[in-house]
């Protein structure tokens, strides 16, 4: 599809329906069922299973999500905030200023009598090399660092959050964002998954501030991605290809395993172990070759999100599902219900 037009992916939504909180348990959350063909299932997320085949492979992101914000003061006594983006080696990290403005080289903010971070290198974009000063860094992030939750929860971060904005099967990684799909995944849908006779794969992609980068030109294909970090292990990398061979579904959960699976797709014809880095938009017209369904939230209007999961099942068909979605009372974005897209039939 040419010509897309950012005023292709826009829908209402009242401003009440974004979640300022996750459901309680993670699987009470609503599921949206968008089959191949025909009209939205409604159901809870966890009967997901009852959804899925056996013999059917669910691919999830292991990623790790930090607590990426850091609020203090500059030295002239003003509010600071440094989020932080990736490591760069001990405790050196690259990161965003804000003031950006009046942090130059050498400024540092104070979070404690004992706790600071200095500003070693500004970089274009805004960004800049920061180093923490105090103790190492993971105990430093425990300390001092805030969950980074999303801007459009209209909130500080709470103690709940340390342990709701990360999936049940997090292990390693430095993500700034949560891939929100899998916060609705509970040891019990897990176990449900296994005995339906399901298979599963973990890859791992760190998720980057760039998740929230709004698109700004009304020309959708002049929208540039930014590259983001991900690892897919051999185990996983057999599986997924093994599915593939034999004509079963992959499901993914989430955009980010959606984007890693398809970025080996198109660069190799099959997916391979290692570590890449991917910058893959993914758009109506693109042609998918792993991916047959995708479990995910939902999404700014507007946004990369909503743009690749209507590639995935029509553009028509998604704004459709939202707008039941909007009618129907769902709960939007990170915090909010899971939607089951099954990829439109041809």
């Amino acid at each position: 599809m040419t010509g897309l037009k950012l005023s292709d992916f826009q829908y209402e939504l009242p401003k009440e329906m974004v979640a300022a909180y996750p459901a309680k348990p993670r699987d009470a959350s609503r599921l949206m069922v968008l089959p191949e063909r025909g009209q939205p299932v409604h159901e809870r997320f966890r009967r997901l299973p009852e959804q899925l085949s056996p013999g059917d492979l669910i691919v999830f992101n292991d990623t790790r999500v930090i607590k990426a914000r850091l609020l203090g003061r500059r030295a002239g006594g003003g509010k600071a905030e440094v989020f932080l983006l990736r490591p760069i080696g001990g405790n050196a990290w690259e990161a965003l200023l804000r003031p950006g403005g009046r942090l130059p080289m050498g400024s540092v903010v104070s979070l404690s009598k004992s706790a600071s971070v200095r500003v070693v290198e500004r970089n274009g974009g805004g960004k800049a090399v920061v180093i923490l000063e105090g103790d190492d860094a993971e105990v430093f992030l425990a300390r001092w660092g805030h969950v980074p939750l999303p801007p459009y929860i209209k909130r500080d971060d709470e103690p709940e959050d340390e342990r709701r904005y990360q999936t049940v099967y997090a292990d390693k990684g430095f993500s700034v964002a949560a891939p929100t799909a899998g916060l609705h995944f509970t040891p019990r849908v897990l176990s449900g998954l296994e005995a339906r006779g399901i298979e599963s794969a973990r890859i791992r992609l760190d998720v980057g501030a760039g998740t929230f980068k709004p698109v700004t030109s009304e020309e959708v294909g002049e929208h540039k991605m930014d590259f983001e970090r991900y690892f897919i292990s051999p185990a996983s990398a057999s599986a997924i290809n093994g599915a593939l061979k034999n004509g079963r579904r992959v499901v993914a959960v989430g955009t980010t395993v959606t984007r890693s699976l398809e970025d080996q797709m198109a660069r190799h014809g099959e997916v391979r172990d290692g570590e890449w880095e991917t910058d893959l938009f993914i758009t109506p017209g693109f042609k998918f070759r792993a991916v047959s369904g995708i479990v995910t939230n939902f999404h700014l209007p507007g946004s990369t999100l909503i743009m690749l999961v209507s590639a995935l099942c029509g553009r028509e068909r998604v704004l459709g599902a939202y707008r039941e979605a909007v009618a129907t009372g769902y709960r939007f974005y990170s915090y909010g219900d899971a939607m089951l897209a099954w990829k439109k039939m041809e």
